[in-house]
């Protein structure tokens, strides 16, 4: 039981020592705390500033590269169109071209025909 209570008061005496409140901090001590947190606000805002002015050069950058996404897509399309306009106007020659050649045939059909009729029996 002695033990126990030599135990207690030791860590009695312990705590109040260390419970004491800390001795007042000198004006230079002060000073120097307070340059310290001045300068750590102006490196925060200097961080911050520098994190804006990436995220704006971000967002330029992204709309420059949608802008130019935009114009290629248009430029495709109107090629694409041009190229469906030839191939439309190549299947009209060609059906054309078609009519014209049956009817090169026919005629050639018909005059052989003639000529058969013509040519004298032997």
């Amino acid at each position: 039981m002695n033990k126990l209570f030599a135990t207690l008061i030791a860590g009695l005496f312990a705590t109040s020592v260390f419970a004491q409140a800390p001795a007042p901090a000198s004006p230079a001590v002060v000073k120097a705390e307070t340059k310290a947190a001045s300068a750590d606000v102006k490196a925060e805002k200097s961080e911050v500033k520098t994190d804006v002015k990436a995220d704006v050069k971000v967002d330029k950058a992204e709309a420059n590269a949608a802008k130019s996404k935009a114009k290629a897509r248009a430029k495709a399309a109107k090629a694409k169109s041009k190229a469906n306009a030839k191939v439309a106007e190549a299947k009209v020659d060609a059906g054309a071209d078609k009519a014209a050649a049956k009817a090169d045939t026919a005629a050639v059909k018909a005059e052989g025909k003639a000529d058969v009729k013509a040519a004298p029996a032997k």
